[in-house]
């Protein structure tokens, strides 16, 4: 074997790159097919499978052509691309790079898929009416998935984190290919026939539209329209949309999303126990202070009321009335007093005794009574006069009366 310098994986790339872009039949080429796993990035660049039934090819269509499309490409749609085939780099990939491209109509799978769902809906599957409403705190939750595949991880750890109360029952099934509507329905029936289930999530992760054409399955959906149990259907993410999501009894765009809308959120439970707890203690409060001032009003009414009261109440007036009769008694008093001082200031001036003290006497005659005048006695009567300090004994030697003067 002839012996040659190794080539590097980016040289090789390159070199396939140059020898398909020197091909004239590939630089200018125009392809049919039916677009799967479309994507629209951020950027405004497309990217989508085209295929047929037994062939595939990536394909990109960059912003500046994707811009002048007067359509909007979509899952199964048939359309005829024009543009170059060459080798993306750094991935060693080979794919078209679409210049421009023209909507040929509906491909196979997308017309299987409307025709069921006109069927179905006509028969009344996906209506409102028929559907049972999902509990708000479920004990035991039933998921039908694939056992390995990361739906049922992050279904497991958002019901996990967000209420750990409930159970989780999975039962695993096939999700993609020939033989997954069949295994998906053996799950349901076991699941819904157990009644041990309060809510039953089927689904799985996105994917092509012959990725998730298990769940387009009409025996699958007549399945889950008959379930006992409530269903939500999480199939896919939130572009796709499977007719299982429109008769399940609620549609999650993503199986996270449908473990969040199976339970509730523990942290606003714990937050709504703390804001009715706060109201409870406001309200006690309140219901407290209320019975507090009723059981005041019937004391003060009790009180009132009571023996002791009317017993205060008298003895009050008693002693009110005797201190008013006592002050009365003794006003009364004061005013005896006075005038009893007067008239006794008004006898003492008018006492004959008190006069005598001023150096007067007073004239008594043998009898022992007051000679007010001269002619009350005789000459040589005995008389006795009164004077301050005692009597004095007298006899009239003679008297003159004021007219012999």
């Amino acid at each position: 074997m002839e012996q040659r310098n190794a080539l590097s994986v980016t040289q090789l790339n390159k070199y396939v790159k140059t020898l398909m872009q020197s091909d004239d039949f590939l630089s200018s080429i125009c392809v049919s097919g039916e677009i799967s796993n479309f994507k629209r990035h951020s950027s405004g660049h497309l990217y989508f499978t085209l295929k047929d039934e037994q062939s595939e090819i990536s394909a990109v269509m960059f912003r500046a052509s994707a811009s002048g499309l007067s359509f909007l490409p979509s899952n199964g749609m048939k359309v005829t691309v024009f543009g170059s085939v060459t080798v993306y780099e750094a991935a060693g990939r080979y794919q078209i790079y679409v210049g421009a491209m023209t909507n040929d109509g509906a491909g196979a799978l997308y017309e299987q898929y409307k025709r069921l769902y006109e069927k179905l809906k006509a028969e009344g599957l996906f209506d409102e009416q028929r559907k049972k409403p999902i509990p708000k705190f479920p004990n035991r939750i039933g998921i039908i998935t694939s056992p390995t595949g990361a739906a049922v991880r992050d279904m497991i750890n958002v019901t996990g984190r967000r209420y750990p109360l409930a159970e989780i029952l999975l039962c695993p099934a096939l999700v993609q290919g020939a033989e997954a509507p069949l295994d998906l329905c053996r799950a349901l029936a076991l699941l819904d026939t157990m009644g041990e289930c309060d809510v039953i999530i089927i689904g799985r992760g996105g994917g092509s539209i012959e990725d998730l054409w298990a769940f387009n399955d009409e025996g699958l959906v007549r399945a889950v329209a008959s379930a006992s149990t409530p269903i939500i259907s999480a199939v896919g993410h939130e572009t796709d949309t499977t007719l299982c999501d429109y008769v399940a009894d609620m549609r999650a765009p993503t199986p996270s999303a449908a473990a969040e809308q199976a339970v509730p959120d523990k942290r606003e439970l714990l937050q709504i126990l703390d804001n009715r707890s706060e109201m409870l203690d406001t309200l006690q409060c309140r219901i407290l202070a209320r019975y507090r001032d009723k059981i005041a009003s019937k004391e003060r009414q009790i009180s009132v009321l009571s023996p002791d009261a009317k017993i205060r109440m008298t003895r009050d007036n008693i002693v009110r009335s005797s201190n008013l009769l006592e002050a009365k008694m003794n006003a009364l008093t004061e005013n005896r007093r006075l005038r009893l001082t007067s008239a006794i200031s008004r006898l003492e001036s008018v006492n004959p005794l008190a006069v005598i003290k001023r150096g007067y006497g007073m004239t008594f005659d043998g009898e022992g009574k007051i000679v007010t005048r001269v002619n009350d006695v005789n000459e040589g009567d005995r008389i006795s006069v009164l004077v301050s300090d005692g009597y004095l004994n007298a006899r009239v030697e003679s008297k003159k009366s004021k007219a012999d003067t």
